[in-house]
């Protein structure tokens, strides 16, 4: 399949803009920490959860424990009130020490560098994999697709999806692999300021000439 027309000129400008923008809390641990349980654990907590509420939470968590070893010596209700008000803190605590329990009994304490494996951790789908291995490893081998990057493929007009899922079989088909690692990160920060849910700022977007806004019934 052919790669989307203007690709490469699409990626050099949302790279510019995203200067302007704070990083995906999972990319700016993994550039500041280079630990990938600590990407792991930060995405399980951006599920679902905006990051002006995830990158507190995370700060919190890791400084109170910041390896498996250490997060299993809190109780559940150590962790839920470290990462409240996260969506769903309770389960994610759940899966936080399940997958600390794990990690330790199966992999030396290690987070795996494999997809099979990091499938196989509690709580942690294929976005939490992608994100891991991109950010946590610096991987050039997956496109993690989120909610702004399923929204933002399909209103570009690069894929016709309905899934999450789907999105990340179409994108991996035609984005040319060079692109592969940054394109998480750069349509996160793209869909969290300027390409939101509700009414985009279409006005503002550095890319608007590329795009033929898809789907998109009010702009700003």
């Amino acid at each position: 399949m052919q790669a989307p027309k203007h690709i490469g000129i699409v990626i050099k400008l949302l790279k510019k803009e995203a200067k302007k923008f704070e990083n995906p809390i999972a990319t700016e641990i993994g550039e500041r920490k280079k630990d990938p349980f600590l990407v792991l654990i930060s995405c399980i907590l951006s599920l679902r959860t905006k990051d002006t509420t995830t990158g507190p939470a995370a700060k919190r968590l890791f400084d109170i424990a910041d390896s498996p070893e250490s997060m299993l010596k809190l109780t559940k209700k150590q962790v839920e009130k470290a990462i409240f008000p996260v969506g769903f803190y309770p389960t994610k605590a759940k899966y936080i020490q399940k997958t600390c329990k794990k990690l330790i009994d199966d992999y030396d304490g290690k987070v795996p560098e494999k997809e099979e494996e990091l499938l196989k951790l509690p709580g942690i789908g294929r976005k939490c994999m992608g994100i891991t291995m991109c950010y946590g490893f610096g991987k050039n081998s997956h496109i993690p697709v989120d909610t702004h990057v399923f929204k933002i493929a399909n209103r570009l007009g690069w894929v016709r999806t309905k899934t999450p899922e789907k999105t990340e079989l179409s994108l991996i088909r035609i984005i040319p692999k060079k692109y592969w690692h940054d394109l998480n990160n750069l349509l996160v920060a793209h869909g969290q300021n300027i390409c939101v849910p509700v009414s985009p700022y279409c006005s503002k977007c550095a890319i608007r000439k590329y795009c033929p806004r898809i789907g998109v019934k009010r702009s700003r």
